[in-house]
């Protein structure tokens, strides 16, 4: 049996890895390095191209009970992930290049395994996951839509700019988690109210880099949501929002301040931050004077500008099963962003499923669809929902998972409701045969 798999991003790398392991032969096609995505800035497998962050590792967060789901499915980038770890407070945080780096050679060194840097521009006759991604190309795309019969839907997803930590002033600069849970992680650079004026005043009058045609009636997701357009909301949108300074009291001074840009660790030499919320489109001279506008910064080494591309996802509540099987054609499953569920974590989770069910397929098992009472359940069964009229990609949240009920007087009790629902789906999990 052999199975293509196209995209060795996060979702087609997990993907290849469990048909390898369950004795199936792959081909993983790969276009980059000859056809880039704007985006990419390596040819390795499995690249984080925007933060590093995996989000909360704890089973009361629902990003966290995911993770705990695909650990108890025997999801393999979760594993590399938490092999590199890097502090983050209760964030899994990733050194970016050392997860490639081993995603690639753990692809390169299984014999079940083929890794073909080709673009395919045509869906295959033959048993096939698609997990090209968000930045697909225009021919895959269009194969992809006269498969579907319904236009692409998209949004913006920006990247955040990351800075050298050596350049970093830490005379006004400080160590601290928010409410100082765990070891610090986060560099914190603190603004007055006349700081954080002058800042927002750059930040709304920069100019931007202009959209191409095909792009200009912009939908953004509400999560990534790139800094200026969240500054747009009002001056005060940013100060509740990433730049809020609640629970990050300066030591030194012992003063809450008015608003507080962090930096999380992007790479586990500690050299290279990221600013965190801080994805965006201006120009990158406009970036760099509002970066710099920033106390702690002001002297800042630029690394990497942030850029904002544009991201596709198919219509799946009318193309696919919660399984992740095509309702139209059954050797045809499709993984990733590319199915609009949104973040690192949502986007492994989708291989995990499809690479199950594929290989589940090809030995006449019975697909495995998972409970609304689990996170990975619920987040496939969303959005694949056909009573969806306007579609719209969403990543794990309490929202969609199946209630539980509690005592009138502990309904409320939102810790305890996360508790229980975690307990349910771990239980599931446990006893689960596959």
């Amino acid at each position: 049996m052999e199975v293509t798999v196209i995209g060795a991003g996060l979702a087609g790398s997990e993907a290849a890895l469990q048909l390898a392991k369950r004795g199936i032969n792959v081909k993983l096609y790969e276009m980059r390095p000859k056809k880039n995505t704007g985006a990419h800035k390596t040819e390795k497998c499995a690249e984080f191209v925007c933060s590093n962050s995996l989000g909360s590792y704890d089973i009361t967060n629902a990003s966290g009970l995911l993770k705990k789901e695909m650990e108890l499915l025997g999801g393999e980038l979760i594993k590399i992930a938490y092999d590199s770890q890097i502090p983050a407070g209760n964030a899994l945080a990733i050194d970016r290049e050392g997860f490639s780096e081993k995603v690639t050679q753990k692809i390169l060194n299984n014999p079940n395994i083929t890794l073909i840097k080709q673009e395919l521009k045509e869906i295959p006759n033959t048993p096939t996951i698609i997990a090209s991604g968000p930045l697909t190309s225009e021919g895959l795309s269009e194969s992809i839509k006269n498969f579907t019969q319904n236009e692409h839907l998209f949004f913006f997803d920006a990247i955040a700019p990351i800075v050298e930590a050596e350049s970093i002033n830490f005379d006004i600069a400080f160590w601290q988690n928010r409410y100082n849970k765990g070891d610090a992680a986060y560099i914190n650079c603190p603004m007055n109210k006349e700081q954080y004026e002058k800042f927002y005043q750059i930040l709304t009058t920069a100019p931007r880099i202009e959209l191409k045609d095909f792009e200009r009636d912009a939908k953004f997701f509400e999560s990534c949501l790139p800094v200026e357009v969240l500054a747009s909301r009002g001056i005060d949108t940013l100060r509740f929002g990433p730049m809020k300074p609640i629970g990050l009291i300066d030591p030194r001074t012992e003063n809450e301040n008015y608003a507080v840009v962090q930096l999380r660790q992007d790479n586990s030499a500690k050299t290279l931050f990221n600013l965190v919320g801080f994805q965006t489109n201006l120009k990158w001279g406009s970036q760099k004077e509002l970066i710099h506008s920033i106390p702690g910064l002001e002297n800042a080494n630029i690394v990497r500008y942030g850029v904002m591309h544009r991201n596709t996802f198919i219509n799946s509540p009318k193309v696919l099963n919660p399984t992740l099987q095509t309702r139209n054609k059954k050797d045809l499953f499709f993984a990733g962003q590319l199915t609009g569920t949104e973040g690192y974590t949502e986007s492994i989770a989708s291989g995990l499923l499809a690479g199950i069910n594929m290989s589940r397929y090809l030995d006449k098992k019975e697909l495995l669809l998972l409970p609304k009472a689990t996170m990975l359940g619920a987040l496939t069964q969303y959005i694949t929902d056909p009573l969806h009229e306007k579609f719209q990609p969403i990543n794990s949240n309490w929202g969609i998972v199946e209630k539980i009920e509690l005592p009138k007087k502990e309904r409320k009790n939102k810790k305890l409701k996360a508790e229980l629902i975690s307990k349910r789906s771990i239980e599931y999990f446990q006893n689960l045969i596959i």
